[in-house]
């Protein structure tokens, strides 16, 4: 099967939708935020695909999503130079 286009569903209700089939707990709004806003460090410093890594990578590490923000945010500051 492939991906054929949007659906008629708001980003909340595709995010609950996942989340119940995969027997998870949504995320809160607030770390709706954090994932966005870390997806966005991650799409910036290198190219677009590394966003979805780095927010799997983030749920691999088991830390609190402000810590890995600020680490990312450091890294890209660092690749700035």
């Amino acid at each position: 099967m492939s991906y054929c286009g949007p659906m008629e569903i708001t980003t909340r209700q595709w995010i609950d939708r996942i989340a119940s089939s995969l027997g998870v707990t949504s995320p809160s709004d607030d770390e709706v935020e954090q994932l966005l806003s870390l997806a966005a460090v991650a799409a910036h410093a290198s190219d677009r695909t590394a966003a979805p890594v780095t927010c799997w990578i983030a749920a691999q590490a088991s830390m609190d999503l402000n810590e890995v923000l600020v680490i990312a945010q450091r890294q890209a500051r660092e690749l700035e130079g």
